[in-house]
């Protein structure tokens, strides 16, 4: 089928370029046939990529499986005004916006497609958020105030310019505190390029930091950059240092001292401007003390250290975590899902969490999939998150196993608590009590 991509309103296009809203037209194959300036700001979507694509393609919304707008509007004639969906932009971020919708009619009247407008809400969701204190730093959602006091030291570290070493256990978010230091730094326009050390055996992450020079080996007929070249002038983000061999952990030191590498087979060094960020799961001073780790490698990298805690001690942050995974996979599996179950919650708050914060998305990924209606049940969860725990397990989990009354009273607050999605003056006035109390009894029964 030969595609019509002459855009429509040419008089008008001055107009429409120079609006802050996303505007774009379709025919009646749902085919985009213009696409302006803001559109291609809002969505990360080229024109030109956009115009000829099916229009649920282009916007990946949380409605167009399911409740599509222009849909109705084409069947019932009628405009939509301002209807708040979501759309996943080219970055994979969730990316809130309104809606308003119309049929597009030829001079003789006869329906030839249709027309749409949509307002970023971005700035208006941030104030939202901030006035329902959900603290979000490029992704990271915390209450929790370990995590806030790294947030609030993010900006200047960012600034700096330093080598930053980022621990945690695996799934706590070190990557998403990488790229936020990327967002922050003068460096935000430039690339940001990350490797796992732990994925690739020494000679092929070697060749993949530091790229070769065609004849370096058999089968390499052409130069190869390798990832710093790739990061120049931006970030490189070394994930799993921990795991690189000692004979790579001299190249790299060299490469941190001097701020030069040498490609495989080259003959001259190349000079390097890249700021470096790495992560670790495990204990660095601890490999250092025991020599698998070089004492002068990890001083170069810990100018700066940022330790995550597990999820596990940051329990306060489950419902704000559910809440922004249910958003995503909404708009990813074009989903309705309001919320979840009290008894879903009350197994989150109770679960330890090995895998954190990328073991409870993998949950509510599970759960999303399963889930036909609003809310996420019980039965929609992985098996082995709602297994019975084994009788060693479950003394853990009881903080008071001979103390039926104390067993009892924790049992009523995590319930309420879970009703109330965490939030600790509802849960106390459900209770009765005040907010301080509800505090201490908190920390009695391990919250």
């Amino acid at each position: 089928m030969r595609v019509h991509r002459k855009q429509p309103f040419s008089g008008d296009q001055p107009i429409l370029e120079s609006i802050a809203d996303g505007v774009f037209t379709i025919d009646l194959d749902w085919r985009v046939t213009s696409f302006n300036r803001a559109a291609e700001k809002i969505t990360g979507t080229p024109r030109k990529k956009a115009i000829g694509q099916k229009c649920y393609d282009v916007f990946r919304a949380s409605i167009c499986q399911t409740t599509c707008a222009m849909k109705r509007t084409f069947e019932t004639g009628e405009e939509i005004i301002d209807l708040p969906v979501d759309i996943l932009n080219t970055r994979g971020d969730i990316l809130p916006i309104s809606i308003s919708t119309a049929v597009l009619r030829s001079p003789r009247g006869k329906t030839i497609g249709g027309v749409e407008t949509f307002r970023d809400l971005s700035c208006i969701e941030a104030i939202r958020r901030q006035l329902t204190q959900k603290f979000i730093t490029a992704d990271i959602i915390s209450k929790n105030p370990a995590v806030l006091k790294i947030l609030e030291t993010l900006p200047a570290i960012a600034e700096s310019g330093s080598s930053v070493l980022v621990e945690g256990p695996s799934g706590s978010g070190k990557e998403l505190v990488a790229r936020a230091l990327h967002t922050l730094s003068p460096r935000s326009a430039r690339p940001f390029v990350a490797v796992n050390c732990s994925a690739l055996p020494d000679t092929l992450l070697e060749s993949e930091l530091f790229g070769y020079m065609r004849g370096a080996f058999t089968d390499a007929r052409q130069n190869k950059p390798g990832r710093i070249a790739r990061a120049e002038k931006g970030t490189l983000f070394l994930d799993e240092i921990g795991d690189v061999s000692p004979a790579l952990q001299a190249k790299l030191l060299r490469f941190l001292q001097e701020k030069e590498y040498e490609p495989l087979g080259s003959v001259k060094p190349f000079k390097a401007n890249v700021r470096i960020v790495a992560a670790t799961n495990q204990d660095l001073s601890l490999k250092v003390e025991q020599g698998t780790f070089r004492r002068d490698l990890y001083y170069r990298l810990n100018v700066i250290r940022l330790k995550l805690p597990p999820l596990s001690s940051r329990r306060e942050d489950i419902p704000l975590l559910v809440g922004h995974f249910i958003q995503r996979f909404n708009a990813l599996m074009s989903k309705r899902i309001q919320s979840v179950s009290v008894d879903v919650m009350s197994v989150f708050m109770r679960h330890h969490f090995p895998g954190n914060i990328r073991e409870l998305g993998n949950a509510i990924e599970h759960a999303a999939v399963l889930c036909p209606g609003s809310q996420i049940t019980v039965a929609h969860l992985p098996e082995d998150m709602i297994r019975l725990p084994s009788k060693a397990e479950f003394e853990v989990l009881r903080p008071f196993p001979q103390d039926p009354l104390k067993e009892a009273e924790a049992q009523a607050i995590r319930g309420v608590l879970a009703k109330h999605n965490g939030n600790r003056r509802r849960t106390a006035q459900a209770l009765g009590i005040s907010v301080v109390t509800l505090w201490r009894k908190m920390k009695i029964v391990g919250y």
